[in-house]
C-alpha cells in the first residue's frame, strides 16, 4: 500500500476522530501479532474484556490512526485479537520512533489501519486489517490480516485447523497457483511489452508464485469466507500481501476457493459451515 500524504492523513485522521465521536463505549479483547491470527482459542477461555476505541496520534515525529469496527465487541475473543493485532503494529511503530533518538525524521513515521466487519452471520464472522507502517524508505510496509471468528464455537478459524491433511493443502495449492498464474498472464499481456517480454516476465513470477503457495498452512494464513445466500460459506478467499506472490507493485492478490474444491479436507468440526454440492 502507498503511503499516505500527509494531508491524506490528517484527513483520515479526522475521519477518524468523527467515527470515535460517533460510536458508543465499546468492550474488547485480544490476540494476534504477527500477520496470521493466533491459534483457536478454547471455548471455556473467557478473555477479559478491554474497551476498544478508535486510536489517533499525531506529533512531529509520527502519525498514527487505527479503526474498528463497533460490531467486533459483540464478540470478546475477537475483539481481543483484533486488539492485540494493532498494539503490536503500534508497538513497532513506536519503537522504529525511539530508534531515532534525537533525530527528526525527513518525513513523520506512520501507522495507518483500519479493521473492517466483512462476515456477520450467526455462525460465521470475519474480520479484515488494512493499512501500512511506514518508518522511512520508499514506501511503507503493507499489514494485511485476516481474522475469522465461530460464535458458536466461540473460536477463531485458523489454517492450521482447517484443513486435516497434507493433501488438503496441496488442493489448495495448485488451485491458487494456477490462478495467481493466469492472472499474471493477464497483466502481463496489458502491459506494453513484446510476446518475449511477457513471456519472461511470468516465469520470474511463477517462481514467486510457486514459493509463495506452497504446500503450507502457514502461505494461507489469511483467508475469509465468501458465504452464500444460506449463510454457508460458498468459497475461501485466500489473500496473499506483497511480496508473497509478486512484487510490491502487484500490491495484495486473492484467489476465491470453491467450497468444492475443499471439502474434502475441511477437518470434521467445520464441515457443516461450508455449502455441499
Amino acid at each position: 500500500m502507498k503511503r499516505l500524504g500527509q494531508g491524506a492523513c490528517a484527513a483520515a485522521l479526522v475521519v477518524l476522530a468523527m467515527a470515535g465521536c460517533r460510536k458508543d463505549d465499546t468492550q474488547a479483547p485480544a490476540v494476534a501479532t504477527d500477520g496470521a491470527p493466533a491459534a483457536a482459542a478454547p471455548a471455556d477461555a473467557a478473555p477479559t474484556a478491554v474497551e476498544l476505541h478508535d486510536v489517533i496520534e499525531t506529533n512531529a515525529r509520527y502519525v498514527l490512526g487505527i479503526s474498528y469496527p463497533p460490531a467486533a465487541n459483540k464478540y470478546p475473543g475477537l475483539a481481543q485479537a483484533l486488539s492485540d493485532y494493532a498494539e503490536h503494529a503500534k508497538a513497532e511503530l513506536l519503537k522504529a520512533v525511539d530508534e531515532l533518538g534525537n533525530d527528526k525524521p525527513t518525513a513523520p513515521y506512520e501507522l495507518s489501519l483500519a479493521f473492517d466487519m466483512a462476515v456477520d452471520t450467526p455462525r460465521v464472522v470475519a474480520v479484515s486489517a488494512e493499512g501500512s507502517s511506514y518508518t522511512g524508505g520508499a514506501h511503507g510496509q503493507p499489514l494485511e490480516a485476516r481474522f475469522v471468528w465461530l460464535p458458536e464455537k466461540a473460536q477463531l478459524l485458523t489454517a492450521q485447523s482447517l484443513l486435516d491433511s497434507p493433501k488438503g493443502w496441496q488442493a489448495v495449492s495448485d488451485y491458487t497457483s494456477d490462478k495467481l498464474l493466469e492472472q499474471a498472464t493477464v497483466r502481463a499481456q496489458g502491459e506494453e511489452m513484446t510476446p518475449e517480454e511477457q513471456q519472461a516476465q511470468v516465469r520470474n513470477l511463477s517462481k514467486m508464485i510457486d514459493e509463495g503457495t506452497a504446500p503450507e498452512a502457514a502461505n494461507f494464513a489469511q483467508f475469509q469466507p465468501v458465504m452464500d445466500a444460506a449463510g454457508r460459506i460458498a468459497a475461501l478467499r485466500f489473500v496473499f500481501p506483497p511480496y508473497q506472490v509478486g512484487p510490491y507493485s502487484d500490491g495484495t492478490q486473492t484467489v476465491d476457493v470453491p467450497a468444492a474444491v475443499l471439502l474434502p479436507y475441511v477437518a470434521a468440526d467445520y464441515r457443516e459451515l461450508f455449502a455441499h454440492p
